[in-house]
């Protein structure tokens, strides 16, 4: 059965999901890339504010192609997440609740994630055309310089991801691995 979740995510909802829940979101969610999280950082550590406000919010770890021709986005797959862990302590110091990439996160972000209390969800990659039909809107917010990799604000319904980690320590690639390895071949 898979969970429904409308953003911005609270408290409550983060405490219902667990590693391996289907989940479908629905509301606004943000883009951004390697470029966008360190220039985010950056801006933090010189104590300027960042472009959007992260509480409760979703980080979308994508770079969307330009749309052709009557489509609101182009394709939109997710990265690996993995490159952004070093920049993840200061967003979720300032509220960010989930993060939606391509394969697992480091101990160190997985305990973060229990610290302030957010979820990683993992997204399939190799499907960003699927993905891409439950973005209905896509407005820039910040760092166009960056192209590709520029903040932009999306309107999801029913985007389709899975709980990787979540706020008890759960992570679903790790049960993945100990499951199969009792397989016999």
């Amino acid at each position: 059965m898979e969970k429904r979740i409308t953003t911005p995510l609270t408290e409550d909802v983060i405490k219902e999901l667990r590693a391996g829940d289907k989940v479908l979101i629905t509301g606004y969610i943000y883009t951004a890339r390697d470029a966008a999280h360190k220039r985010m950082v950056e801006a933090l550590q010189r104590g300027k504010e960042l472009p959007i406000d992260l509480k409760g919010q979703i980080i979308y770890y994508v770079g969307p192609t330009p749309p052709k021709p009557g489509q609101v986005i182009g394709s939109a797959g997710p990265t690996t997440a993995i490159r952004m862990d070093k920049y993840v302590e200061p967003l979720l110091k300032l509220g960010l609740k989930g993060m939606i990439g391509k394969g697992y996160r480091s101990p160190q972000v997985r305990e973060l994630l229990k610290k302030y209390k957010a979820v990683y969800f993992a997204a399939v990659g190799g499907v960003a055309t699927l993905l891409q039909k439950h973005i209905k809107s896509s407005e820039l917010i910040a760092y166009e310089d960056l192209g590709t990799e520029a903040i932009r604000r999306l309107y999801v319904e029913d985007f389709p991801v899975v709980v990787a980690n979540d706020i008890y320590g759960g992570d679903v690639f790790e049960e993945g691995r100990k499951k199969f390895a009792k397989i016999d071949v």
